[in-house]
């Protein structure tokens, strides 16, 4: 999980804040002390740390704790404040034209996931209504225009590419005639990248630069690189200007003190992030909701943008009609588990939904993973059954749970055990249910799964 051993340390030094009355200067040392420490575990640039830590204790020491607010509560504010300062305030948009194209060059080293990004952002802004168009200028790296031709295949977004042989700058430049005749109102230029930065890169790209005047260099960087990704970003802004920074592999870094530190460093700002393999796992960077999920205070915007994005609505509503008659069956439950495993991880999921980190502790190490093979086994199962069966659990017999146990391949225990999952998971939604009526959960937010 991103920035997990960071989440975890802040969160048991602000309990330690628990039950003071006023903040003294000693319980604010002692626990910027434990922050100073875990934003330099989380390989935050030293001075970013120094400068942070410096800012929460001015504002915290001394501050009479507010009416509503505990000790602990104050200092996780102010934290929380500063966090999203240091990585850039509010979101930062793609700075889209009003008279197309808009054109956008993607530029950073080799191995950083330029081309695939390319391709997700292409994506993105395909689902907001625009006509991308993905330009094949990286004319160095073996099957990098094949690697281009195929994701824009996938995602039926056309590609822009010129015969072997012709320079970058040609290619890049030639798109614009390209993209004018077949209306498309945005250019996702693919530059070349190296192994490290060098002469000969930078004048290819402040080349490109020159000629096509592009109106956004987002920089691809490696989240997984640390303080590197940093030093990368600082090199190229120096050289191109570069307006903003798309970092990948987020998703797999725990620490992420790149995220944390560029915006300080660099003055780019971070716009998108990579949260996974897939082509639709590029999200915007919002500084706000990623510091309260560092926090613990959960992203419930993310998460309602997730699921508007990957859940079929319609069904959630007439999901929602079922639940309240309290008709859900198994046939639901297969419908269910198939639209939240297009939402990635349960452990990505409730790190989004507030006070749940007791909830991942109990977890430990074993993430459930929604696409993994007992959730499989589980689809198996019910898809053994009869209709009858789905619709009315209650007739599965003996006899019954052998041959749906020899039908999905499964053993008479696993069926067991789903039925009995099933049996607990209509009685929690039961008293869901109840709940809601006292209150509406999540600020208003239903998930299909949460009803």
């Amino acid at each position: 999980m991103i920035f997990e051993g960071l989440a975890d340390r802040l969160q048991e030094t602000f309990k330690k804040l628990k039950g003071h009355g006023k903040l003294t200067e000693d319980d604010v040392n002692e626990a910027m002390r434990d922050v100073r420490m875990a934003l330099l575990e989380a390989d935050v640039n030293f001075k970013v740390v120094k400068d942070f830590i410096k800012r929460v204790k001015e504002r915290a020491i001394g501050q009479e704790v507010m009416e509503q607010l505990t000790p602990a509560q104050l200092v996780v504010k102010i934290v929380n404040e500063e966090l999203t300062e240091l990585m850039g305030g509010s979101q930062s948009k793609i700075n889209m034209q009003a008279n197309p194209p808009t054109i956008i060059m993607m530029v950073g080293l080799q191995g950083a996931g330029k081309t695939t990004s390319a391709g997700k952002l292409g994506l993105t802004l395909k689902k907001q209504g625009k006509r991308p168009l993905l330009v094949a200028a990286d004319i160095y790296r073996p099957a990098a225009v094949t690697q281009l031709q195929v994701i824009g295949k996938q995602l039926d977004i056309p590609v822009f590419s010129m015969e072997p042989g012709t320079s970058a700058v040609t290619i890049a430049n030639s798109s614009l005639a390209f993209a004018q005749s077949h209306a498309n109102d945005v250019i996702i230029i693919d530059t070349a990248g190296r192994l490290h930065i060098n002469e000969e890169l930078m004048q290819e790209l402040k080349d490109i630069k020159s000629q096509v005047k592009p109106h956004e260099i987002l920089l691809v960087v490696d989240a997984m690189t640390g303080q590197d990704a940093v030093n990368v970003a600082e090199s190229f802004n120096n050289d191109l200007a570069v307006d903003g920074l798309v970092m990948t592999k987020l998703d797999g870094d725990s620490r992420g003190g790149a995220a944390l530190s560029v915006k300080a460093v660099t003055g780019c700002p971070v716009k998108f992030v990579g949260m996974g393999e897939k082509l639709e796992a590029l999200e915007p960077f919002y500084p706000d909701r990623m510091a309260s999920r560092i926090l613990g205070m959960g992203d419930v915007l993310s998460l309602i943008d997730k699921v508007q994005s990957n859940i079929d609505m319609e069904e959630a509503k007439k999901l929602e009609k079922k639940l309240r008659k309290e008709d859900f069956n198994l046939e639901d439950f297969l419908s269910q588990m198939q639209q939240v495993r297009k939402l990635g991880s349960f452990e990505s999921i409730i790190s989004m939904l507030p006070g749940m980190g007791d909830v991942k502790k109990k977890l430990g190490d074993r993430d459930i993973d929604l696409n993994g093979k007992e959730i499989r086994q589980l689809e198996a199962i019910i898809r053994a059954m009869t209709p009858k069966e789905r619709v009315n659990p209650d007739i599965i017999n003996g006899s019954r749970r052998k041959r749906i146990a020899m039908g999905s391949g499964t053993r008479v225990q696993d069926v067991n055990r789903l039925l009995k999952q099933f049996a607990e998971m209509r009685k929690m939604m039961k008293k869901m249910k109840k709940m809601q009526g006292s209150r509406r959960g999540l600020a208003g937010l239903k998930l299909p799964f949460m009803h």
